[in-house]
């Protein structure tokens, strides 16, 4: 892993930082890129990966959980930035640890 953003979620509108995949290469050919997604702790609500395409872009719902998870995501894109938090009305109690990684 070469960065990583975290957030230990208490509340509604929170959010880890904006991050970038990781270019991922194949015999020297970049073929996309990827982030790790960790969401973890003891917590109940509704956890939201949001996606945009620039700074200056607005966030778009990408995926939601409701439980602990360990995914990997693969995106073509190469000016894409994610993050995860907890929006608006979807909190309900407990601490979410969430955490992406490139």
């Amino acid at each position: 892993m070469d960065k990583e953003v975290t957030a230990a979620i208490t509340a509604e509108n929170q959010f880890t930082d904006w991050i970038r995949p990781k270019d991922a290469h194949y015999d020297d050919v970049e073929n996309g890129h990827f982030l790790n997604i960790s969401i973890a702790g003891t917590w109940s609500g509704t956890v939201t990966l949001q996606r945009r395409f620039s700074t200056s872009d607005t966030a778009r719902d990408v995926e939601e959980f409701t439980g602990n998870a360990e995914e990997s995501l693969f995106d073509h894109e190469s000016t894409v930035e994610y993050r995860l938090g907890i929006k608006t009305g979807d909190y309900t109690s407990g601490t979410c640890n969430a955490r992406l990684g490139a």
